[in-house]
């Protein structure tokens, strides 16, 4: 698996790109925005490690590029940006996965092998489907009747982890541990609200409410 780190500090960078190769990536390392765009344009990578602050700019403007590239590129933004509010910006650019410096890195080594067991799902593993609402988990697309519908990272996120377990009622503790971090503020109705957000754009049928239990989407039959 080739990743493309992008990171300018010399001691990070260095230190992560040793515990890669020592896990067997292989690893090509850009100090810049601009030398990161200048490795894209000849080699894919399936995982990018993307510092925010770099010296040439904000490094969620290279989200877009890898977007357009390659949706089924992993990308982990590592950051020192740890306010609730540039976490769900760097996840509503694009990002898999949101690293808040300093880190472990073992936890590092961890989300990597998430994101590589993603990468690696069979073809027929990789849509989920309820009645005209498809996604395309590789791509990271959600369309209905055909017609693609953008959805927020989290968005996506919730309904991506009820479309995986249809035909269970899941809490609301449950779908908030499956959409944030340890440690991460989440409002009391943030649920609700993205559940109000799925329903106006798939369809209000799409998901069941089962009071004082949760939420659930039914199987066809």
């Amino acid at each position: 698996m080739r990743v493309l780190l992008v990171e300018d500090d010399p001691l990070l960078g260095a230190s992560l790109q040793s515990v890669l190769r020592l896990d067997q990536y292989v690893v090509d390392w850009a100090r810049t925005l601009e030398q990161a765009r200048t490795l894209l344009q000849t080699t894919a990578y399936g995982v990018v490690l993307l510092d925010r602050q770099l010296p040439d700019g904000e490094g969620l403007e290279l989200i877009k590029l890898l977007r357009e590239r390659s949706a089924a590129t992993a990308i982990l933004v590592i950051t020192a940006l740890d306010e609730v509010g540039q976490r769900v910006r760097g996840l509503d650019s694009g990002a898999d996965d949101y690293l808040v410096k300093p880190f472990d890195l073992e936890e590092l080594r961890a989300r990597m092998r998430v994101a590589v067991r993603r990468l690696s799902m069979p073809a027929a593993g990789r849509q989920l489907r309820r009645g005209d609402v498809e996604v395309d988990l590789a791509r990271r697309q959600v369309s209905r009747g055909g017609v693609p519908v953008e959805l927020p990272t989290r968005e996506y996120m919730l309904l991506v982890e009820m479309l995986s377990h249809q035909g269970r009622v899941l809490t609301r503790r449950h779908l908030e541990d499956a959409l944030y971090g340890d440690g991460e503020e989440v409002e009391s109705n943030a649920i609700e609200v993205h559940v109000h957000h799925l329903r106006r754009k798939l369809g209000a049928a799409l998901i069941r409410t089962v009071r004082g239990h949760g939420y659930g989407i039914d199987p066809e039959n």
